[in-house]
């Protein structure tokens, strides 16, 4: 299973990865339009992002929501009502939404984030399990 690894202490809270993130996905550089969220808790940086547990999709109604080859939990666009089930149950609060976006989104592990961290605070890395 393929997934973004973060390593928190190495992250200096830039937003280079939330910046290059929303460019690509969402084609704006807004934060919150972002996969990856990067926030400041107690003076430490937190990364939330979607570590393919694949608890969403069970919780979909509408069955929007598989894996892909590589593990990777992708939502089917075409599928989904956003009824925001997902975003509710995710356990590690990284399935977004915006009203600015017509459906759920979330890391894919694409590695877009990975090549514009200057500190090495993400990697994309593949468990070798099946999801």
């Amino acid at each position: 299973m393929k997934l973004l690894k973060t390593y928190l202490d190495r992250c200096v809270q830039c937003g280079a990865c939330m910046s290059a993130c929303s460019k690509a996905w969402a084609k704006e550089d807004s934060p919150e339009l972002s996969r990856v969220r990067v926030k400041t808790v107690t003076g430490m940086a937190d990364i939330r992002v979607c570590d393919q547990c694949g608890g969403c999709i069970a919780v979909c109604p509408s069955l929007a929501l598989s894996r892909d080859k590589d593990g990777v939990v992708r939502i089917d666009r075409k599928k989904c009502t956003s009824c925001l089930m997902c975003v509710g149950f995710c356990p590690s609060a990284s399935m977004f939404f915006s009203d600015r976006i017509p459906s759920p989104y979330k890391c894919v592990a694409c590695g877009i984030c990975v090549r514009v961290c200057p500190e090495g605070a993400l990697e994309i890395i593949d468990t070798g399990k099946e999801g």
